[in-house]
């Protein structure tokens, strides 16, 4: 929302959230309808009007291609221009760049309706295409540059403009994010060449869409914050820098404020003086590229689940700004199958690049293996070998350490990262598990004056550290599984195995530790207002049990405010959290511990808990905030 909102600031449809397509589906059928009927009487139907849902929905798939491509380029940082950090607020206030789509719709639909000579046009009239370059060149541009420089008057740019530029680091919808009132006029611009046509007899429905696209392909070029024109071409054609600007010619627009206002040619600039005097240097350095910036740290994730593919930050950057929600349904996993491979592919089969965070002169990415949770045990061979691909990567680029997150650390893949580091002794980079931080986490969970819990779940690493340091700390901890007992209790020193009991069916204790396997059935056993508190990565299982008990999050950390660019939610966690996996690697960096934590090594549930806290982390309650709330 502008600083100062003026009239027309909201778009008439803000209300609806989701439902505006409603608006357009009467539309959308009728137009259909009559040029099917008009096609089978031998009639020709009204191309324009049935064009306009196709053209709609290639429009909404067309742009999400720009933010994907877009996001996965300014995560590789080489031509990344504005090198600052992109915020869940800009997320929020970008989320509805549909609305231009669904209004020029609208606009298509009404007017086609209305003005008889917008109907039944032929398919190509390439007078059209002369007509609508010289009113583009001419009027638009011209009428646009002078129209920009008022918005840029404190009175408008108060009421109307600062929306937009609230956005100092541009994305490619960042250039439709305007208040409606903005966005009117400039559809009255660019419907200048397109009701010229038609009043000529040079339209076409080719030229009708054709100039949308041109029009969709500069916005996006311009906002998407990484340098993508080629130089031969301003070599071969040097007045072409006068008739098309490059993403770090507007870039300084958005930077500077006061330059390069020009629509997409550079011509009206140049004349009026206000073209930005560091244009040329920005855009030879911005191309040639920059020494991209070596990760520290690298976290190692995978997808959740097939629809999960969506919900990450190179996917729809709104549902990668709230936390995944989802069902493993068969014709969600169907239907997003097509894009786990294209992932993959575009990962050229081997993990990829998702996010680039900051955190003072630390660097951290996240790194994605191109596999859903199901796959790691129906093709074990194939994701280990993907993940010791990711290991040697991370070593070639600098990394000081890697984290194994979620399914990467199973121990019967490759004993908890142990394996990489057995196969490869001199590893430079540090393999981190997070055992020691996950179970700090989950010690802040528990409860305060509970001294019993009840351990359940099946024997891994966390679970015999967890259970070694409630012991440690004089907890009376129950176990229900025998299977569970006795290995749990091969661990521990004679005089702590009292303090581990086997209570085949006792399950009275008012906390419960919860790891993966926890079925329906022993949630249905719990009395109301138990604690659940998970130690798995992924959180339990939803029964209708848990609606009169305490629900506890999986453990994870509130990350500090110096750590930047963080616009997507980790999996199932609120922004701004991150999973104590995660935050183990970051730790273990800043600290430059000297040593792995995988296989058996440990590196202290103390250690990592006040070093994290140290580095401004911060402890993470979900049900702790619910009853505070």
């Amino acid at each position: 929302m502008a600083s100062k909102p003026g009239p027309l600031t909201r778009w008439p449809w803000h209300d609806l959230g989701n439902y505006k397509y409603a608006l357009v589906a009467p539309w959308a059928a009728y137009s259909t309808y009559s040029f099917v009927a008009a096609s089978r009487r031998g009639a020709q139907g009204d191309l324009l009007s049935f064009l306009v849902l196709p053209a709609l929905l290639l429009r909404l798939l067309y742009t999400q291609l720009w933010i994907s491509v877009s996001r996965h380029q300014t995560a590789r940082s080489k031509h990344r221009i504005v090198n600052k950090s992109l915020d869940f607020d800009q997320v929020d206030r970008e989320r509805n760049w549909d609305d231009q789509i669904i209004l020029t719709a609208l606009l298509f639909y009404v007017v086609n309706a209305t003005v008889p000579m917008t109907q039944g046009l032929p398919w190509w009239n390439s007078k059209g295409l002369l007509v609508t370059a010289l009113l583009h060149v001419g009027p638009v541009e011209f009428l646009y540059y002078w129209f920009h420089r008022a918005l840029h008057h404190h009175f408008l740019y108060s009421r109307y403009h600062s929306h937009h530029h609230a956005s100092i680091v541009t994305e490619p919808v960042t250039s439709v994010i305007h208040p409606f009132a903005e966005e009117a006029v400039y559809f009255t611009l660019f419907a200048i060449p397109l009701l010229s046509t038609m009043a000529t007899g040079t339209a076409s429905v080719a030229m009708a869409n054709g100039y949308l696209v041109y029009i969709d392909f500069m916005n996006y070029l311009g906002h998407c914050n990484f340098e993508l024109v080629p130089k031969l071409l301003f070599d071969l054609f040097p007045p072409l820098k006068l008739l098309m600007y490059t993403p770090s010619f507007h870039s300084l627009h958005h930077t500077q404020f006061r330059t390069n206002y020009s629509l997409f040619m550079p011509l009206y600039d140049y004349v009026y003086g206000t073209m930005d005097k560091s244009s040329d240097d920005l855009y030879e350095r911005t191309l040639h590229g920059r020494e991209e910036d070596r990760p520290d740290v690298v976290h190692l994730t995978h997808l959740a689940a097939p629809e999960s593919v969506l919900q990450l930050r190179l996917g729809f950057a709104s549902l990668a700004a709230a936390p995944l929600a989802f069902s493993s349904s068969l014709p969600g996993a169907l239907w997003t199958r097509p894009l786990v491979a294209l992932a993959s592919a575009l990962g050229r089969g081997q993990a990829f690049r998702s996010e680039a965070n900051r955190m003072g002169k630390l660097n951290a990415e996240t790194w994605v293996v191109p596999r859903y949770s199901s796959q790691y045990t129906t093709d074990v061979y194939g994701v280990s070998r993907l993940i010791e691909k990711a290991v040697s990567d991370a070593e070639a680029s600098g990394a000081a350490v890697l984290t194994l997150g979620l399914l990467n650390q199973g121990y019967e893949l490759n004993r908890n990262g142990e394996l990489y580091v057995i196969r490869n002794p001199g590893l430079k980079t540090k393999i981190v598990d997070g055992t020691s931080l996950a179970v700090a986490a989950v010690l802040h969970m528990i409860p305060q004056g509970a001294k019993d819990v009840l351990l359940l779940g099946k024997p891994n690493k966390v679970v015999s550290v967890l259970a070694l340091t409630l012991c440690e700390r004089e907890f009376q901890v129950g176990v229900v599984d025998e299977e569970l007992h006795d290995a749990l209790r091969s661990q521990l020193r004679p005089e702590m195995q009292r303090r581990l009991v086997l209570q085949p069916r006792n399950y009275g204790s008012k906390v419960w530790l919860v790891g993966d396997g926890l079925t329906g059935r022993d949630q249905e056993r719990a009395q109301p207002g138990v604690h659940f508190v998970p130690y798995s990565q992924f959180p339990p299982s939803r029964s209708a049990r848990q609606g009169d008990c305490v629900c506890h999050s999986t453990p994870a950390l509130v990350v500090p405010d110096s750590y930047e660019n963080l616009h997507a939610c980790e999996n199932w966690l609120p922004r701004r959290v991150m999973s104590a996996w995660r935050a183990a690697g970051i730790v273990h960096a800043l600290e430059k511990w000297d040593g792995h934590e995988c296989g058996d090594a440990v590196t202290g549930v103390d250690k990592a808990w006040r070093a994290a806290l140290a580095h401004g982390f911060k402890p993470y309650d979900a049900a702790a905030i619910a009853r505070q709330g």
